[in-house]
This record gives C-alpha cells, sequence and structure tokens, in this order.
C-alpha cells in the first residue's frame, strides 16, 4: 500500500539496508527480520519513528513491531526491498491449512490463481470478443484481426499450466524458472503427434513395460498436472539442494529436477489421467443407458468438477465424434449451461459484497461467463467462496436434467456462452421450438442461480469490507451517559486456566499494553472458545492467534503462547475461518499444550481489546483462576 512506502523504505534503510536482511517473515504484529549483522540496526530510532510501535530482539530474530496493519508494512517492504517473498509465514506456500480435501483444494487452487485473475478474466473477455467476430462473419479464413485476437484470447488459455507452474513454484517453494521448463515440457507442441506415432508402432513404452500416453486433449488448458508436477518438483530439488556442493548448484539442481519431474509427470500423472479418464465414460454411459435425465443431471452437477481436474476429456472427443458421425449429439447438452449459472452467482454477488476487490474481480469475470469462459468467475470468487459454486453446480444439474428430458442435441461443437445457441439448430431446417426451449432453460437457471444466491450469505475474501466512510467529528445526538452504557460490553474468558497480569507476560510488546489493554491466561487446557458473539476478522495462518470482532464492536486478540508463530502451525488446529459468524462459547481452536512446552516457549496467553482506544477504559477481573465463559473483561465508553 502506498501510504506505508515511506515507512517501509524507512524500516529497510534502519535494519542495515537490504542488503543486511537474510530473510523477513511477520507474525500478528511484528516484523521478523534475520539479519546478517543486527549491530547495523538503528534501534533507537526505530523505537521513536512513528508507525513502529517497539523494537525487539528475541529468538535469533530482529522484530519491529508495527500493529494490526503489519501485513500492509510487510508487503510494502518486500516491494520496496526486492525482497522475495518466501520467507513470510503469512505466505508459506507449503503449508496447506487443514480441513477436508476439498478445503484443501480450494484453498491451493485459488492461492495458484489469484496472482493472474486479471489477465485471466482479460483473456475471457477477449475470447467473447473473438466469438462476437466469428458470430459476424470474420474467421481465421477472412481476416488477420480474428486471428491476433483469437491468439491473445486463446493463448492465455493453451498455455495456462506455464502460468500455473510459476504461481504453483511460489507455493511449494521450487525455482520459477524451473517450473516453467517442466510445464513447457507437458505442453510442448509436437509430442501429441510423436506419442501417436510411437502407439502406431507399437513402441508408446518406456523400459518396456512402463506405458507413455497422455490424455486424450494433452495437457493444453489443463490445472491440475501442473500443480502436481510442481509438488513433486519441491521435493526433488529439497533433496538435490541438500546434496550439491554450493558451487555447482546453480545448474545441477535444476539438471536433476527437470530430469526426474518431467518422466515423471508423463508416465506417472498421464497413465492415471487415462485410466480415470476411461473410468469417468464407463460410468457415464452406463448412467446414460439407465436415465438420461438422471445422466444430464449428475453430469450438470459434476462438469465444471471434471472441467478444474482436466477430466472433461473424457466425453468431449465422444461427443465431437458423435456429431461428426450421427450429425448431432446429445452427450454434452447437459455440459452447455453451467456458464449461465456462474453469471446468475455472479451476478447477486456484485450486489451484495461489501468487499471492492471482489467486486473489481467480479465484473469482468461476469461478462467473460456470458461468454462461456468460467475460469476467472471459478477460480477467482466462486470456488474460494464456495457457497456460490455449490449453488452454480446444483442449478447447473437442474438444466442438464431439462436439457436431456426435451432431448435437446447439438448440431456442431466448439461453441460457447450465448453463441451456443446456434449450434442448436438443424442445418437442414425444421422446428425451432427445441431451440427456444434451451434458450429459455439457460435464461432461467441464470435467474435461478441469481436468486438463491441473493437469499444465501456471501462469505468474505479479504477478510471484510473497508469503512471508507470519513470520519466525522459530529456528536451523537443521545447523552453521553447513555452512550457509555451502549458501548459497555462484557468479554467472557477464552481459555480456562490461571489469570495473569498483562504487566507480567513475558513479552515487552504485550506487557507495555503497546497493541492495545487486556489481560492474559496460562491455559489449563488446549481449547479456545469465542469470548462473546460476532464475526472472525483474523486467524493467522500458523493458526496460533485468533482475531475477532463483537457485534458490538470491541476488536479482541486471542494469542495463544509467546513466539509460537516458531512452532509454524504445529500443534495448532483452528476451527473457523475469516468472516465466519461465531456465537459466545463457541470453539474456535484447538493447541496441543506439550507442543509448545516441547518447544519451550511460555504457554500464557494474551487476549488483548487492540481497539482499546476507542474506550475510556478496559476493566479486568481480579480472579485468579478462571474457566471458559467466566467474565474476564469490560471494555466502558
Amino acid at each position: 500500500m502506498a501510504k506505508y512506502t515511506e515507512l517501509a523504505q524507512d524500516i529497510l534503510a534502519h535494519v542495515g539496508g537490504k542488503e543486511n536482511v537474510n530473510s523477513l517473515k511477520h507474525c500478528v504484529t511484528r516484523l521478523r527480520f534475520d539479519l546478517k549483522d543486527e549491530s547495523k540496526a538503528d534501534d533507537d530510532y526505530l523505537k521513536q519513528r512513528d508507525g513502529v510501535v517497539t523494537v525487539v530482539k528475541a529468538g535469533g530474530q530482529y522484530q519491529v513491531v508495527i500493529g494490526n496493519h503489519v501485513p500492509d508494512v510487510y508487503d510494502e517492504v518486500l516491494k520496496v526491498g526486492g525482497i522475495a517473498a518466501g520467507g513470510s509465514l503469512d505466505v508459506d506456500e507449503g503449508d496447506v491449512p487443514k480441513g477436508n480435501l476439498f478445503d484443501r483444494f480450494v484453498s491451493l487452487v485459488s492461492s495458484i490463481f489469484q496472482p493472474f485473475l486479471g489477465p485471466l478474466a482479460a483473456a475471457g473477455i477477449i475470447k467473447g470478443v473473438v466469438a462476437i467476430m466469428a458470430a459476424c462473419g470474420l474467421t481465421a479464413d477472412n481476416s488477420s484481426m480474428y486471428v491476433i485476437l483469437n491468439a491473445a484470447g486463446d493463448g492465455f488459455f493453451q498455455f495456462l499450466p506455464i502460468l500455473i507452474a510459476l504461481t504453483s513454484a511460489r507455493r511449494f517453494k521450487v525455482n520459477e524458472f524451473t517450473a516453467m521448463a517442466i510445464a513447457a515440457a507437458l505442453v510442448y507442441p509436437d509430442i501429441a503427434t510423436s506419442v501417436s506415432a510411437l502407439a502406431d508402432a507399437g513402441k508408446d513404452s518406456v523400459l518396456g513395460f512402463i506405458p507413455f500416453a497422455l490424455p486424450s486433449g494433452g495437457y493444453l488448458s489443463t490445472v491440475m498436472p501442473a500443480i502436481l508436477a510442481i509438488w513433486v518438483a519441491s521435493y526433488i530439488q529439497k533433496f538435490f539442494t541438500k546434496i550439491t556442493p554450493d558451487v555447482i548448484k546453480v545448474f545441477v539442481v535444476p539438471f536433476f529436477t527437470i530430469l526426474i519431474t518431467v518422466p515423471l509427470t508423463f508416465l506417472v500423472v498421464g497413465p492415471v489421467a487415462n485410466a480415470i479418464s476411461d473410468l469417468l465414460t464407463g460410468i457415464f454411459q452406463a448412467i446414460m443407458d439407465f436415465s438420461p435425465i438422471i445422466y444430464g443431471l449428475v453430469l450438470g452437477v459434476l462438469w465444471q468438477i471434471l472441467v478444474m481436474f482436466g477430466m472433461h476429456w473424457a466425453l468431449v472427443p465422444l461427443a465431437i465424434l458423435d456429431v461428426a458421425t450421427n450429425g448431432w449429439s446429445i452427450i454434452l447438452a447437459a455440459a452447455l449451461f453451467p456458464c449461465f449459472t456462474q453469471t446468475g452467482v455472479l451476478g447477486a454477488i456484485m450486489l451484495k459484497t461489501k468487499e471492492q476487490k471482489v467486486k473489481t474481480i467480479a465484473m469482468p469475470a461476469f461478462v467473460s461467463s456470458i461468454f462461456g469462459v468460467t475460469e476467472p468467475a471459478i477460480y477467482g470468487v466462486t470456488l474460494p467462496m464456495k457457497i456460490p459454486f455449490y449453488i452454480s453446480c446444483a442449478v447447473s444439474g437442474l438444466m442438464g436434467a431439462a436439457m436431456m428430458a426435451f432431448n435437446i442435441g447439438m448440431y456442431s461443437s466448439g461453441a460457447m456462452g450465448i453463441f451456443v445457441f446456434p449450434t442448436l439448430i438443424n442445418p437442414n431446417g425444421g422446428d425451432l421450438s427445441k431451440l427456444w426451449i434451451a434458450v429459455a432453460i439457460a435464461v432461467l437457471g441464470a435467474i435461478v442461480a441469481f436468486i438463491i444466491q441473493m437469499v444465501a450469505p456471501v462469505p468474505y475474501l479479504y477478510g471484510g469490507p473497508k469503512d471508507e466512510t470519513p470520519k466525522t467529528e459530529e456528536k451523537p445526538a443521545q447523552p453521553v451517559a447513555e452512550l457509555k452504557e451502549l458501548k459497555q460490553e462484557i468479554i467472557a474468558s477464552p481459555i480456562s486456566g490461571k489469570v495473569v497480569k498483562l504487566e507480567n507476560v513475558p513479552d515487552e510488546v504485550f506487557a507495555s499494553g503497546a497493541m492495545g489493554k487486556g489481560i492474559a491466561v496460562d491455559p489449563a487446557e488446549g481449547v479456545v472458545a469465542a469470548p462473546a458473539s460476532g464475526e472472525i476478522t483474523l486467524v493467522f495462518p500458523t493458526r496460533h492467534a485468533i482475531g475477532m470482532r463483537t457485534e458490538n464492536g470491541a476488536e479482541i486478540l486471542i494469542h495463544v503462547g509467546m513466539d509460537t508463530v516458531s512452532l509454524e502451525g504445529n500443534g495448532f488446529d483452528t476451527l473457523v475461518k475469516v468472516g465466519d459468524k461465531v456465537q459466545a462459547g463457541q470453539k474456535l481452536l484447538e493447541f496441543d499444550l506439550d507442543t509448545i512446552r516441547k518447544a519451550n516457549l511460555p504457554v500464557i496467553s494474551p487476549i488483548i481489546v487492540t481497539n482499546s482506544s476507542d474506550y475510556e477504559d478496559v476493566l479486568t477481573t481480579q480472579e485468579t483462576q478462571i474457566t471458559t465463559g467466566d467474565y474476564l473483561l469490560t471494555t466502558l465508553a
């Protein structure tokens, strides 16, 4: 953020300059520098500097305490110093949040797609423009501009694995150029022809028994193969980095990483993908034979998921062959309209969300979805939010069932979005009633998805809205005494254990009250519960700290143990996420006391009112022992 640029430059200059920084991480409140020479840092200057609370030297780290806006300052320090983000605890790319497999998948895919959502949406809109040009009669045979724009829009999606490899490399800590070299091999232009020739010659195996095959669509435009390849590469690179002498690491490590990863990807991912495709083909064929309507329902629900994994190629070639052989096909009829359910939920999200960043992403995604390009919508908005994605899949299933019930097929393939409708017209002429039924299904599906999403909650993606309303000096109309009564709030204890005064906490930042007024608890058990009803505003990636805003406006930070950020999540399990609404007493976090103690870290846990300046005072309990739910704090206007 630009407003922190000067602060970031000043901090970097007074820790000895970027050349004195080995690495930089951050926790909930402070920048944690690993400096080459701490004597070069100007402690006195930084302690007096506006925007810096204090400086702490502990655990081999030079800690510059910032406060609640530390993520913004951290990002700016990285930017102005040209420091790689790999060391940041909040972007620890190898740390996948706990939860069920789908939650982990969503977290993984979202983080990988986030960096290029803007260009992804732009390419989708360009594809829409190209589709309009084609509808107006401009094609590759008669328009140079069509060829240029088609390359501009389609090239991004064709070579998507290379872009995914780049962002996956950042998550899994792989050399970015090594990762792109691996992905480039997956989309190498001539490889499909070579594999086909080897198959015809009966030589499509390695060492005589390992099959070498590609999915029917190859790896162009795929998502998961590149992610899996870079994940495998991360372990190979780590191994060879450890055993290779420094003098030859620069080329030996990439050499072995590429040499091993690429064959593994082709020989393992390829056959597995083919096997799954064959299995899916058989399953869908069996469902079609049993009931076309159920087939339409199942395919409609699963289509967007199949596309994410590249498994839709199990059916696409069959549909193309069916059209070529019989002149029409209903195999993919149920999969023609999921883009419109994405259009519907995006429309509702744009109206309901209070996050400006979501609106910025959703608008171009909305436009591109109309033309059948749903990647920006899925990866940028609906999949990370989950609920909109579920709504889209469910409504798509109903639309697919309706398409099969009316026996609506397509007479050509390749069109997407609104341009799919001409492919439903029989070129030999005849009744257009099925076309209008299909249009009605698409429109109705988009409307139903819109309505359901308008009723359903829209989760926050970026921690909630920013209040951009300028503060005024106007005083509330009610008397001061009444205002004080309104803003007084009782906060219960989130933890059971021994009460510790804040000044006795073994960390000078918390003990000094720099982070706000509060109290601490020496836990008797590893459970944190909500001290009041409200909304979760912070779940730190290493899971040792949780922040929430109560219904009456108190901002509470619960920090389990001291310097527990160093455990990198070991021994912690969060049960909520940012944006969740919670009730008083609801379990938020579980932690293992033994893990903290074995690391020789204090388990004393501060509970801080971080917006203490909004209150006249924060009163604390006088008890020495406390149980979860007991009185802990009172905030007074």
